[in-house]
């Protein structure tokens, strides 16, 4: 019988719109394997759509606070909807920056230190000498981050805009500079290591989501050793927060301090973009599953109780 898979998009967060580009590319590649689709774009009433609807699978294509935060997955534990990528607690760890510090401290995973501080405070005066980063405990995709370089005399008031959306308490956090890399993690495998290049401040929203925006370097250009030592990391981080199915962790290698460099992880995605241009996609197809296998095997993936 062929499984009726919904793809759950949209929502209402900040990262609305790449969630909608990511729902709309898998639908079309789950439609291309065989598979029933509906395509959801989720309100508050998704209890409802999805009891009328009946799936056998829930794809959860939603990026942001709802869908990455354990709120989605509870709901769906709640209906008994099997669903793609991780479960409750592992979302709700991850989509908060601290927290996720936390444990991949404790499981040898090297990260920046930080402090969390009121966004008042941050605006006030530099609570760590420059140069750092102020981002928000919980949101993805970049936003709301800011750099403060070396010899900034005050810290960017734009943090305390009135259209901010991303909680009243923000992150601060050392600025690690040299080289941006990201490795994917498919189950229980690490994929390819990518060194993302941009023009831009860093590998923000514009960079991520606009094609240009950045050159993927697949392979990254490293000695094996770091390279090795990425994708152990990034397994590492998965296995720390008990996430399932597909994640990306991000990392900044500064290769010109010490023999080997400072590599640490900046956080993990559960909810990695799937969009035309976006990482995971294209470490799955550099390691031989093409866009429509990804997607099917996440499909046969989901479980609850994840």
């Amino acid at each position: 019988m062929t499984k009726h898979v919904a793809v759950l998009m949209g929502g209402w967060s900040n990262e609305r719109p790449v969630s909608l580009m990511s729902g709309a590319g898998c639908a079309a590649a789950l439609r291309n394997a065989g598979y029933k689709v509906s395509e959801v774009d989720v309100g508050r009433d998704i209890a409802n759509v999805l009891a009328e609807l009946k799936p056998d699978v829930a794809f959860n294509a939603l990026h942001g606070m709802f869908g990455e935060s354990g709120m989605i997955q509870g709901l769906l534990e709640l209906m008994q909807i099997p669903y793609t990528h991780s479960g409750v607690l592992a979302s709700a760890l991850a989509m908060n920056k601290h927290q996720a510090k936390i444990m991949f401290k404790a499981a040898g995973v090297p990260v920046t230190d930080h402090v969390i501080v009121s966004r008042a405070e941050a605006a006030r005066a530099h609570v760590m000498p420059p140069p750092y980063v102020i981002k928000p405990i919980a949101d993805g995709s970049s936003l709301g981050v800011f750099i403060v370089k070396a010899g900034t005399s005050h810290p960017p008031q734009e943090i305390l805009r009135e259209d901010w959306t991303s909680g009243e308490e923000v992150m601060v956090e050392r600025y690690v500079p040299g080289r941006e890399l990201t490795c994917a993690v498919m189950g229980d495998v690490a994929l390819g290591v990518t060194e993302v290049v941009t023009d831009l401040t860093f590998f923000n929203y514009e960079a991520k989501y606009t094609k240009g925006g950045a050159r993927h370097l697949l392979p990254a250009p490293l000695q094996p050793k770091i390279y090795d030592k990425v994708q152990k990391l990034s397994l590492a981080a998965h296995a720390a927060l008990g996430c399932r199915g597909v994640t990306r962790c991000d990392f900044r290698y500064n290769d010109a301090v010490g023999e080997d460099g400072e590599l640490v992880c900046l956080e993990i995605n559960t909810q990695p973009g799937m969009t035309a241009v976006s990482l995971a996609p294209e470490q799955a197809a550099h390691a031989g599953h093409s866009y429509e296998d990804l997607v099917s095997w996440m499909v046969e993936d989901a479980s609850c109780n994840r």
